[in-house]
């Protein structure tokens, strides 16, 4: 399916600079999130609302890429006659295989990369990476060399990448209007959870190999052994529901193989819910200096238990919020206009 349309924008949000004049971009990505489907993407159609709010003129073209080269070859045959600078500015591509439909260059190419692009795709099947993963990775490679601007959501993915293109490092943001604190007993009365259980939430799809929900569950089952404890999946669920379910939760666990920039540790930093992660992505850095939060030494369910034990035995909502104000999408947003507006040829800038 391929479609180009443009995002419903908020309302803008006060004091946001309206660029002069406005810039027209297309944003292509084979990963938007659809209407009422518990995805994981929604942080593009986020950064595309809000670049719009700025005054940016973002269209989106939206086709699915479903790992098949034909539909890529399909959505570049419909995509090629609307590369025109009389129509666009530019492009930001969502994920590097995304950059493939933009080449050969007719228009300055900014590419986002996220995470799988780069890092690989792991089989659920059977928790290996694929051949399938690796081709994207080589084709995401391919489109760096040849992108005028770079954008990483973390630092740690500079090493899969070879450009002489300016890398940016921009983690996904947030929306602090929908992810902050709600009272515990509030929320869970909401969610018609009992007020007394310890619930340690898990955000992702339970068969998702990456994810390591196995991992996650016995790491639970062991410290129910020594403390009374149930294991939530925030799967399923409406995006605008995710912050409901972390205000109910006592703490959150990540466990997964490689992430990019986990939205999920940012959105319950900005709802106060404790973290206990391994080192994945970003996770290190936005753990740092959080009080309350523990990063795990290493991947053993065990340690992963020890860990929830302590968080919980505190008992106590953590200041995560301060930690992330540097990234509001309102900010965020500021910076990738910047990055737009280096790419433009010198008259236009």
């Amino acid at each position: 399916m391929t479609a180009v349309s443009r995002p419903r924008g908020k309302i803008a949000p006060k004091g946001a600079r309206k660029p002069e004049p406005a810039l027209r971009v297309l944003m292509v990505t084979s990963e938007w999130p659809a209407p009422g489907f518990a995805g994981t993407t929604n942080f593009i159609k986020q950064q595309a609302e809000f670049l719009q709010a700025a005054g940016v003129d973002v269209e989106v073209f939206v086709f699915r890429g479903s790992r098949n080269p034909y539909n890529y070859a399909a959505a570049w045959a419909r995509l090629r006659p609307r590369l025109t600078p009389d129509r666009y500015d530019l492009i930001h591509a969502q994920f590097g295989q995304s950059g493939l439909l933009a080449l050969p260059k007719r228009l300055p190419l900014v590419v986002t990369f996220r995470g799988s692009d780069l890092l690989g795709i792991v089989a659920d099947r059977n928790g290996r990476y694929t051949v399938v993963g690796r081709v994207l990775q080589q084709a995401s490679r391919f489109v760096a060399r040849h992108a005028d601007a770079v954008i990483l959501v973390s630092d740690h993915m500079r090493r899969s990448i070879k450009t002489t293109a300016p890398v940016h490092i921009i983690p996904s943001g947030l929306d602090l209007d929908l992810f902050q604190p709600t009272p515990r007993d509030e929320a869970r009365r909401k969610l018609g959870m009992d007020p007394n259980e310890r619930l340690v939430l898990f955000v992702g799809r339970e068969h998702q190999a990456r994810k390591r929900y196995g991992l996650a569950k016995q790491a639970v089952e062991i410290l129910t052994e020594r403390m009374p404890a149930r294991l939530v999946v925030g799967w399923g669920v409406p995006h605008e529901k995710i912050p409901l379910y972390m205000s109910a939760s006592d703490v959150l666990i990540v466990t997964s193989m490689h992430e990019g920039s986990p939205n999920v540790v940012k959105e319950a930093l900005a709802c106060d819910l404790p973290v206990v992660s391994v080192a994945v992505g970003d996770v290190p850095e936005r753990l740092q200096g959080v009080e309350g939060c523990e990063l795990t030494a290493d991947d053993r369910p065990e340690t992963i238990a020890a860990a929830l034990e302590r968080v919980l035995q505190r008992g106590e909502r953590i200041d995560g919020r301060a930690a992330i104000q540097h990234l509001d999408e309102r900010l965020l947003t500021e910076r990738v206009i910047e990055i737009y507006r280096s790419v433009l040829p010198r008259q236009q800038a």
